[in-house]
């Protein structure tokens, strides 16, 4: 893979990966930036939440779960002085549907944390990572 960011002007980039889609950066007003992208530190955390809910949706459909309502949250926590690193990582999987079986929902993000997620294997290499899961069960119409 190979990734660049082209400059917009005062803190604004564009950036881009393998010449396809595009990401806003900028950064927050409080620094000299327009507060109208993303700051890298939070495409690092939103990469993280969506490798591994790619992996535990791809799992649950495989495992012929009716999930219906899919969210996963990452809180990243950081230092207060720069470079501003993460220090901890928690994972919250939010799940609707009707009878989801919690066992499954456990195996996918275990698959995920241990094998699949390439951000969850690396990240987990600096920070420590929690996971944590809840199901609201819906009734059938």
């Amino acid at each position: 893979m190979d990734a660049k960011v082209i400059w917009q002007g005062n803190m604004a980039f564009d950036g881009v990966t393998d010449g396809t889609f595009h990401v806003p950066l900028d950064a927050d007003i409080a620094v000299g930036g327009a507060g109208e992208g993303f700051r890298p530190m939070d495409l690092i955390a939103l990469g993280l939440a969506g490798c591994t809910a790619m992996d535990v949706i791809a799992i649950l459909r495989k495992k012929r779960q009716d999930v219906t309502s899919f969210e996963v949250r990452v809180h990243a926590e950081q230092t207060s002085e720069h470079p501003r690193v993460f220090t901890a990582f928690h994972v919250e999987y939010l799940l609707r549907g009707t009878n989801i079986d919690p066992k499954a929902v456990e195996r996918a993000m275990e698959l995920s944390e241990t094998k699949y997620c390439p951000a969850q294997a690396m990240l987990g290499k600096v920070a420590p990572i929690t996971l944590s899961y809840s199901i609201v069960e819906e009734t059938p119409a």
